[in-house]
C-alpha cells in the first residue's frame, strides 16, 4: 500500500534525512547540503544578504535559511528563480536536478512531495489507513513488518526513520494549514493491538492542538458520504494553484486538470461538514483511548 510508505521505495527517503541509519549521511542529504552551497555562493557573490534575497526571490527567510543550511528541499519554482536572479548560468538550475533523482523517493510520488514542502494548506482524507503524517513509531513498524513482500530489518529501519523525519513538516511548518479527515473503523481496527492504538490515539489528540492541524472523524455510520470513491489529497501552493494526489495499492496519481481537481475540491469540502466538528472528532476519539 503505497500510502503506508509516502512513496517510498528503497530503504532510504533521500528528501528529508540520511537513511536512517544515523552512522553516515546518504547520498541525497549530501546533495542537499551541496545544493544549498551553491545557492548560498551565487547569492553572496550578488552580494545579497539573506534577507535581501529572500524578498527578491519571494520566500520567506527561514525557507532560504533551511535551504543554505540544506535542510529542506527548495520549493519547485525556486531553483529557476534563484538561477535568473543570481545569474548563475544555469549552474542552481543543474544543481537542482540531482534533487529529483533520489533512490528512496518512488518517480510518481516526487512532483507532490516537492509541492507539499511548500504549500500554504494540505487536505488528506483517508479510508485505509492513519496517515504517514500522524503514524507513531510503532503503528508505522506494524505497516512495515505486514507488507508483502517482506522487507528485511534493515529495510525496516530505513524506512521508518524517513517516516519520522517526514512527519516534522506538521512542526516545521507552522504556517502550512493540515487538515486531516479519518474514518472511525481506522481506530476500531486496532492495528498492532491495543497499546499501539491507545499510543496512536494519543499522539494525535496531540498533534490536534497545534494550530495548523485540524483532525475531524468521519464515524461509522453516515447516511451521506461524499468520498465514497476512496483516499485522497487536496494542495493549494503559495501561488493559490491547486492540485490533487490519488493513491492505489502500487501506485499514486498526482493530479493537475483543473476538472479533476475541481471535483476533488467539492469533495473535500462536502466531506468537512459531514464528519465530526473538531471538538466532536477529539471527543470521540478519547472515548475510542478510554473504552480500550
Amino acid at each position: 500500500m503505497t500510502h503506508g510508505t509516502d512513496g517510498i521505495d528503497s530503504t532510504t527517503y533521500g528528501t528529508f534525512g540520511n537513511g536512517g541509519t544515523g552512522r553516515t549521511e546518504s547520498e541525497p542529504h549530501y546533495n542537499l547540503k551541496m545544493f544549498g552551497e551553491v545557492v548560498k555562493t551565487f547569492r553572496k557573490r550578488a552580494r545579497l544578504t539573506q534577507e535581501e534575497f529572500a524578498t527578491l526571490v519571494r520566500y520567506s527567510l527561514e525557507t532560504i535559511a533551511s535551504i543554505e543550511q540544506g535542510r529542506r528541499l527548495p520549493p519547485a519554482d525556486f531553483p529557476e528563480r534563484a538561477d535568473s536572479l543570481l545569474d548563475a548560468f544555469g549552474v542552481i538550475l543543474a544543481a537542482a536536478k540531482h534533487l529529483t533523482r533520489r533512490k528512496g523517493l518512488a518517480s510518481w510520488f516526487r512532483q507532490w512531495a516537492l509541492l507539499e514542502l511548500g504549500a500554504l494548506s494540505l487536505y488528506t482524507y483517508e479510508c485505509r489507513l492513519i496517515p504517514g503524517l500522524l503514524q507513531t513509531p510503532a503503528y508505522a513498524r506494524t505497516l512495515f513488518a505486514d507488507r508483502l513482500p517482506p522487507l528485511d530489518d534493515e529495510q525496516i529501519e530505513a524506512r521508518l526513520a524517513a517516516r519520522l523525519e517526514r512527519q516534522e513538516l506538521l512542526r516545521n511548518r507552522p504556517n502550512t494549514a493540515f487538515t486531516f479527515i479519518l474514518e472511525e473503523h481506522l481506530f476500531l481496527r486496532q492495528l498492532g493491538g491495543e497499546e499501539v492504538t491507545r499510543e496512536l490515539i494519543d499522539h494525535i489528540l496531540d498533534l490536534s492542538e497545534l494550530r495548523n492541524v485540524d483532525v475531524q472523524i468521519m464515524p461509522l455510520v453516515r447516511h451521506h458520504h461524499a468520498a465514497i470513491d476512496g483516499p485522497m489529497q487536496l494542495l493549494e501552493t503559495r501561488e493559490h494553484q491547486w492540485f490533487g494526489y490519488l493513491e492505489g495499492q502500487m501506485y499514486g496519481q498526482f493530479i493537475s486538470d483543473p476538472k479533476v481537481v475541481s471535483m476533488i475540491q467539492m469533495r473535500c469540502a462536502s466531506m468537512r461538514s459531514q464528519a465530526l466538528s473538531l471538538d466532536e472528532s477529539k471527543s470521540l476519539m478519547r472515548r475510542m483511548r478510554g473504552a480500550r
